[in-house]
């Protein structure tokens, strides 16, 4: 870990020099893991509500949903805006529509946060007939999009939600451009990439590419898919951190493959950062809902290669 990278510096032999140059090391290592924790922002309102059980030593969990509590009652209009309490618009003061062009075409995107020196850097890549707008949506999916935001914005990061020509080979590689590109812009920043359903095949071949697989340090998977091709990809070699978040009654990715591909990861090594949230009766769209973004961001960073 870069946090024990910190007490490889020469200190003088003796003195208070050395004594100096310690206190100050030492508090400039506590800061920096620190910075690599992300601090709450209405924790108490996203927390997962009660868990039905727990196994592999809680890599798998199945958690209680309830529509009527998670849909009804946290939106003052269900699935279109949540009550109040649960945003802060606020963040729109560092929110910005851009565009980067690319060597596979232009790649229009919202950021939210630092664009320069941001100490970690999250992507949302939407589903079928979706858009970038649809990761910058204060009000849908219960407000997490909003709290993503803020966490980023709070934290010294960086959001990013794109638009993108498909999810191919030519998405793949204008995702890939997007990363590069912010990755050369802040170098020492741990970079995350969500997929909310069918934008799962461009975290598949993202994993898979040798610029982007040997950049991105931490899977979330949302409702989405699975492709054994991630096993053969750099980011698996590199053994990135891998979240699953799905309905148990989700008609488009049965939720039994997707539990087996899990498996199958902790079947080739016990050990490889994975987890599993299986939010019982929820459906297609329900993980986006109920992600808990920091618990799993701040597990993440302590797992990352």
């Amino acid at each position: 870990m870069a946090f024990r990278s910190c007490f490889r510096f020469r200190l003088p032999p003796s003195g208070l020099p050395a004594l100096l140059m310690a206190i100050l090391l030492q508090l400039f290592c506590v800061a920096y893991a620190n910075a690599l924790e992300l601090k709450p922002f209405k924790d108490d309102l996203f927390a997962y509500p009660v868990t039905l059980s727990s196994e592999s030593n809680g890599a798998y969990t199945v958690v209680d949903y309830r529509e009527l509590r998670d849909i009804n009652a946290r939106d003052e209009v269900p699935e279109r805006r949540v009550h109040a309490q649960y945003t802060d618009t606020g963040v729109r003061k560092v929110q910005q529509d851009l565009l980067l062009p690319t060597d596979a075409g232009d790649v229009r995107h919202i950021a939210v946060g630092k664009t320069g020196g941001a100490s970690i850097i999250v992507l949302y890549l939407h589903g079928q007939g979706g858009s970038r707008k649809q990761g910058a949506d204060d009000f849908t999916f219960g407000g997490n999009f909003n709290r993503i935001k803020n966490l980023m914005a709070g934290n010294g990061g960086l959001y990013l939600s794109p638009d993108f020509s498909d999810f191919g080979d030519t998405g793949a590689a204008q995702i890939a451009a997007l990363i590069g590109h912010y990755a050369e812009q802040s170098p020492r920043a741990k970079i995350f990439v969500a997929c909310g359903s069918m934008g799962g095949a461009l975290c598949w071949k993202l994993a898979g590419r040798k610029d982007s697989g040997g950049r991105i340090d931490g899977l979330l998977l949302l409702g989405s898919l699975w492709d054994e091709s991630f096993f053969s990809s750099s980011a698996f070699k590199r053994r990135v951190p891998v979240f699953f978040g799905q309905g148990s009654k989700d008609p488009v990715f049965p939720i039994e493959k997707q539990e087996a591909f899990f498996r199958s990861i902790l079947g080739k090594s016990k050990a490889y950062p994975t987890r599993f949230v299986r939010f019982e009766t929820g459906t297609h769209g329900t993980p986006i809902r109920m992600t808990d973004w920091r618990g799993t961001l701040n597990w993440m960073l302590s797992k990352v290669p």
